[in-house]
């Protein structure tokens, strides 16, 4: 096991995708801080459960990502943070914040790519996408759903799993699949669930409007 960094979020942070953060809390300030020392500075991503991203005091996920650091920028009281999402983490045991989280962690084994799951990985790309622009007409999307994937089968199966319109709850029943071709029906059914509460949503708001005219 690991010992490391760890940074609870309101989100779930996938592998292969990339990551933006605004850190003004001092006992974050301070991680990145004591990151900045390190050859290859990296803190792990875990969801909260319940709680507030900012003060402590909440419950985070035992399952989480590991994310490595790109990019720091300094602002007059915050650091601007890109990293990128790497291996999936098991969280084993939380230490006591002093000062800002730290877990023991392993890394969870990879799922690996097979080609005979090409069909599936493009027909989780079309629905993607297609539900993706009905979320983003409710002003509702994340992502832009022609964000650009990688070429990488495997990375890109991971980042439609990101760019997918849900809540955090079924994102972070993406990021626990167990297989790829598990994640990409995954990623299909959760996402076509999703595409008929948007179309009946954007059929309620369309009758609003009539009504208001």
């Amino acid at each position: 096991m690991d010992t490391m960094a760890m940074f609870p979020l309101g989100s779930v942070l996938f592998p292969y995708t990339p990551l933006a953060l605004r850190v003004f809390e001092p006992r974050y300030l301070t991680m990145i801080g004591r990151l900045l020392d390190v050859t290859d500075p990296e803190f792990g991503v875990v969801l909260i459960e319940r709680g507030l991203e900012a003060g402590g005091g909440d419950q985070r996920a035992s399952v989480g990502t590991r994310a490595r650091i790109l990019q720091i920028e300094a602002g007059a009281e915050d650091l601007y943070v890109v990293a990128v999402g790497g291996e999936r983490l098991s969280v084993h045991e939380w230490r006591e914040d002093d000062p800002y989280p730290i877990a023991h962690v392993s890394t969870m084994p990879p799922l690996t790519w097979d080609d005979a799951l090409e069909p599936l990985r493009r027909e989780a790309e079309r629905v993607v996408r297609r539900v993706g622009s009905l979320a983003s007409a409710l002003g509702e999307s994340r992502w832009d759903p022609e964000t650009p994937l990688s070429d990488d089968p495997l990375e890109s199966s991971w980042q439609l799993a990101a760019i997918t319109p849900l809540g955090e709850y079924d994102r972070f029943r993406l990021l626990n699949s167990t297989t790829l071709g598990g994640l990409l029906r995954a990623v299909i059914d959760l996402s076509l669930d999703e595409e008929t509460v948007l179309i009946a949503r954007i059929a309620d708001a369309r009758d609003q409007n009539e009504d208001d005219l």
